[in-house]
């Protein structure tokens, strides 16, 4: 990540750790729904026909299947609260998705900035 125009210069082990890193994010948030369904979750949306209805798309199939991955990964939490009928389910944001705020806010603000640019050069 050497270059003329940065301010910060990394080594090559420094520069493969830090891509290393970036891709583990990636593998964990990558993808059309995982990012949409947290901010539903942290919106107040916790009922899956409620998160299902906050993403416009998604069927109930992936869904599901995002919900999964996203509670493997420390995302999510499953609550079942079985001493009502019908049993209510809920989704809720862990402490540890909340983490995810500041990467969210500076993906948006580098996403503006890149469309700001792309649409300025044509």
């Amino acid at each position: 990540m050497k270059g003329n125009n940065t301010k910060l210069a990394f080594t090559k082990i420094e520069c493969a750790d830090n891509l290393s890193a970036v891709e583990d994010a990636i593998y964990v948030l990558g993808g059309k729904w995982k990012l949409r369904i947290i901010v539903a979750l942290v919106s107040g949306y916790h009922r899956f026909n409620e998160i299902q209805r906050a993403v416009k798309g998604i069927t109930p199939r992936v869904l599901s299947n995002e919900l999964k991955i996203l509670e493997l990964n420390g995302l999510v939490k499953r609550k079942v609260d079985s001493e009502i009928y019908p049993v209510l389910v809920e989704y809720l944001p862990t402490d540890y998705a909340e983490t995810l705020k500041e990467l969210v806010s500076m993906l948006g603000n580098w996403g503006v900035n890149h469309k700001k640019r792309i649409t300025s050069e044509i």
